[in-house]
């Protein structure tokens, strides 16, 4: 049915059609349209988001913090692995400013991309475990000396303070212990004396001079006969002897002494 409209000078031709309800089968195959797509969007969605929990992208994403956190380094042709975070521990040392890619530092790394180092590993491993748990550890066979040198080098201050106390105890307890030596006692003439007392070495020193008499008559002179008393400094050592004087060594000094 047509109608003719006019409005304000203007006509309109206006179609209507009667409406009609869309069959069954129209009715589902729209129904079917719909789901198809919904399950179109669901399965793109849920993609995503597995991509976005795989584990490539977990690698892609924590391989970027995972190369920020840890540092290599070769000192002295060893290998170090560490964190930024531990060489970090004193914000004034060498190798905070070296974890932190200082541009004034000038650093160069090896083929590996360890950061390169020329100073004795031996000494620095005691200085990178301070700085890992704040306690100084030394094997027996390293020197503080060795590890205060270091310290120093790398600028670590409170290593350097904790060191120097170290050195101030031990050796005051080095001075406390009561110097013990070891004696020997010589025979010799009177001609061989001055010889024997002047070559004497390796911190063995003249003590006494013990007088025993004329024994031998070469001639027409009498050779004299002396004990000679020397000693010597033991810094902790086994000559296979007793440290203390012996009984003859203690007579003859009282009986020099007496002379």
């Amino acid at each position: 049915m047509n109608r003719g409209l006019q409005v304000s000078g203007c006509s309109f031709d206006v179609s209507c059609q009667p409406y009609t309800e869309p069959s069954r089968a129209e009715a589902r195959a729209e129904k079917r349209r719909g789901m198809a797509e919904n399950s179109s969007e669901t399965s793109s969605s849920v993609h995503r988001r597995c991509l976005a929990h795989s584990p490539a992208e977990k690698s892609i994403s924590s391989g970027v913090g995972a190369a920020s956190k840890w540092i290599r380094l070769n000192v002295g042709g060893t290998y170090f692995l560490t964190t930024r975070q531990t060489l970090c521990r004193d914000p004034k040392s060498f190798l905070y400013r070296l974890s932190q890619a200082d541009p004034e530092l000038d650093s160069d790394k090896d083929e590996t991309g360890a950061y390169l180092i020329d100073r004795d590993p031996t000494y620095f491993g005691p200085v990178l475990n301070y700085l890992r748990h704040g306690k100084l550890v030394l094997n027996r066979d390293l020197a503080e000396e060795g590890v205060l040198e270091e310290a120093e080098f790398y600028n670590i201050t409170s290593l350097i303070k904790l060191i120097k106390d170290k050195i101030r105890e031990r050796d005051c307890k080095t001075s406390q212990v009561p110097v013990k030596h070891v004696y020997r006692v010589l025979q010799c003439q009177e001609e061989e004396l001055t010889q024997m007392v002047s070559t004497m070495s390796d911190g063995w020193k003249f003590e006494q001079l013990v007088s025993i008499g004329s024994s031998y008559n070469y001639g027409n002179e009498d050779q004299a006969e002396f004990l000679c008393v020397v000693s010597k400094e033991l810094h902790n050592q086994s000559y296979g002897t007793n440290s203390e004087p012996s009984e003859k060594a203690k007579i003859l000094q009282e009986r020099g002494s007496r002379m």
